[in-house]
């Protein structure tokens, strides 16, 4: 016995049909289920159930492509804000050390400048600075020049005078015949000065000579201050 002629077993055209309605009726209503939000196509499906379609399912991707844009446009906006941000710390950075740059230039021509002007401060100061002639005139005006710094009494006329009895205006001039010769310090000089007065009267700054005029006159004057108040003071040996 075939199982067509078994009892039971038999599906009629009727039964066939509505087979093959429920499988495409439920396929419909996966297929619309998958599109979020679409109630009405959802309703459609339900409407349709009775009827029969061979048309085959397709998958709405639409929604999900939007976001898939949706999101690149975004990583490329952000990707965009950094590159003009690490730009713009690139453009402060390189703009800081030019800065720098000319600061430490402009300081060291600062500098320069300054270094040249005190040069040529201290080279017309020394230019300035008075010269005397090489005579008894010179060696007077030059020691009261520095007497005055030292605060040493006397004047010109004292000096002159002194110089005049004592030495007649030599700087070699030297005693070899008083009491300080024949006791080994002769007096010598403008002021005839024993080695002694000189060294204990010697002023800083001039020539450690008892020969030296200049010297001779400021040591001298400086004893003489010290003894009677003023080499002006002064008319005779002392």
């Amino acid at each position: 016995m075939t199982a067509s002629s078994t009892p039971g077993n038999r599906l009629n055209k009727s039964h066939k049909l509505s087979i093959a309605g429920v499988t495409v009726v439920a396929a419909a209503a996966v297929s619309l289920s998958l599109v979020p939000g679409n109630a009405s196509a959802e309703a459609e499906g339900k409407a349709v159930a009775g009827s029969v379609s061979t048309a085959p399912v397709a998958w709405n991707t639409t929604s999900n492509s939007g976001q898939a844009t949706s999101v690149q446009e975004s990583l490329t906006k952000q990707h965009t804000i950094a590159d003009r941000v690490a730009e713009i710390h690139a453009k402060q950075e390189s703009a800081a050390k030019a800065k720098a740059k000319a600061d430490a230039k402009e300081t060291a021509a600062a500098k320069a400048k300054k270094r040249a002007a005190e040069k040529t401060k201290a080279s017309r100061s020394a230019d300035r600075k008075p010269t005397y002639a090489n005579n008894l005139n010179g060696w007077i005006k030059e020691a009261l020049s520095i007497m005055k710094k030292e605060k040493i009494p006397g004047t010109y006329e004292g000096l002159h005078r002194n110089i005049i009895r004592e030495s007649s205006g030599n700087p070699r001039a030297i005693n070899n015949w008083d009491i300080n010769a024949k006791n080994g310090v002769p007096s010598i000089g403008l002021l005839q000065v024993i080695k002694p007065t000189f060294d204990t009267y010697h002023v800083k700054g001039t020539p450690k000579s008892q020969y030296h005029p200049v010297a001779n006159i400021v040591a001298a004057a400086n004893y003489a201050a010290d003894r009677y108040g003023s080499i002006d003071n002064v008319d005779s040996a002392y």
